[in-house]
């Protein structure tokens, strides 16, 4: 499956796959579930992930630019500057379910 579109739309990334599928998430949740490092956290010595404390303001959730990895993930620029998530097309769609 290829990624046909993307474009934020009212609040929300819009996604078009080739497979026909399309889905909407909201930017906050897209955010939220940022898979970097810096928002995840990353496992210590002993495994044990350590998870930071954060706080996004306003402007983090405004999507600001986003460019496509390869043929399997989004990297997403928001409007304070972060960018380091790569979110995979299986992430996002996994999303997708979560949000109703």
């Amino acid at each position: 499956m290829k990624l046909l579109q993307s474009l934020v739309v009212n609040g929300e990334l819009a996604l078009a796959f080739s497979d026909g599928e399309e889905f909407y998430l909201p930017l906050t949740l897209v955010r939220d579930a940022c898979p970097c490092a810096l928002c995840q956290g990353e496992p210590d010595a002993m495994g044990r992930v350590l998870r930071p404390s954060r706080e996004v303001g306003s402007r983090g959730y405004e999507l600001v630019a986003m460019e496509t990895v390869g043929g399997y993930a989004l990297q997403l620029k928001w409007g304070d500057g972060h960018s380091s998530g790569i979110y995979s097309f299986s992430l996002l769609r996994a999303l997708s379910l979560t949000h109703t």
